[in-house]
């Protein structure tokens, strides 16, 4: 098949932020620039939050002023609230991430706000980039299928946040299983349901792979129509502010498996899998993705 899904890599951002070890801004940087060479053309690569409370995210600035936007490569700047955007203008991101919280509970303890205090300054945001201008704007929405803090997280209240988005004129709207609760079932629900609420906007969807369905729930956006994907090299991630939260999806087992099955990514796997060994060397631990431990299949050469 000739469809084309197209993957986020979000490694450099959240691949780092929850890591023990701190990667200086060169390592970050040769991060990206192998990542680009393996195929990745929109790029999360830093988050404008304060460094005290996130020191991962260190160097926000230098490092979009040292790989700026081109012709087919687009760095995204992860924003949390007004600061962060304004952090991220300044800074000539070619793309800028609100990140809303479907809960108060994940929103108070990630952010210091609650949800409708964070849909207040994406109005907001949205409002100043029509007068004054600015990056590409989207929005994710965090803990979109389960928090840790609020437990479950129904359909009805993804959908009204969705819907707002959508009628904020947002074009891309993301739903982020934050802490790896969702079932391949509810992705496809959920998808459908906020498709309905927000016709316009492109749907993303971004799985951590914290209790073995990441790629279940991949394969099942894919199957709803979602042409855009979050993935970590490596399979890299999670949140400082969620308890237990582990990786994302890796983005060489979502290659593996799209492209194995005749989808096109872009992506050069065996690219990927050296990236997600050398990364994993600097931070002293073997890749969790599955591909770059086993190796893609028939084998180079083979």
């Amino acid at each position: 098949m000739s469809r084309k899904i197209q993957i986020v890599e979000v490694g450099p951002r959240d691949g780092l932020q929850n890591e023990k070890v701190l990667l200086d801004t060169d390592q970050k940087l040769d991060f990206i620039a192998r990542l680009r060479a393996a195929g990745a053309r929109r790029i999360e690569t830093v988050s404008f939050v304060n460094p005290r409370r996130v020191p991962q995210m260190a160097g926000a600035e230098e490092i979009m002023a040292a790989q700026p936007p081109a012709d087919g490569f687009s760095p995204i700047g992860l924003v949390l609230n007004a600061r962060g955007w304004e952090r991220a203008v300044t800074a000539g991101c070619a793309e800028a991430n609100v990140v809303v919280c479907a809960t108060d509970g994940f929103g108070v303890r990630n952010q210091g706000a609650t949800t409708a205090e964070q849909m207040d300054t994406l109005a907001a945001i949205v409002a100043r980039r029509q007068v004054e201008g600015g990056p590409a704007l989207s929005v994710t929405f965090s803990v979109a299928f389960g928090c840790p803090f609020d437990g479950e997280v129904s359909t009805a209240q993804v959908v009204a946040l969705a819907r707002a988005a959508g009628e904020l004129g947002v074009p891309e709207i993301a739903l982020a299983d934050t802490i790896g609760v969702a079932d391949p079932w509810t992705v496809r629900e959920r998808i459908n349901a906020v498709r309905a609420a927000a016709p316009e906007a492109v749907l993303r969807v971004h799985f951590h792979d914290t209790r073995n369905t990441g790629l279940a729930n991949a394969f099942a956006a894919v199957e709803a129509g979602v042409d855009v994907l979050d993935a970590s090299c490596g399979g890299l991630g999670g949140c400082p502010f969620a308890p237990d939260a582990t990786g994302n999806i890796g983005t060489e087992d979502l290659v593996y498996m799209l492209e194995r099955a005749g989808f096109h990514t872009g992506y050069d796997l065996d690219a990927l899998v050296e990236t997600a060994q050398w990364v994993s060397g600097l931070l002293g631990k073997p890749p969790a993705a599955s591909v770059s431990r086993a190796g893609g299949f028939p084998r180079s050469g083979a």
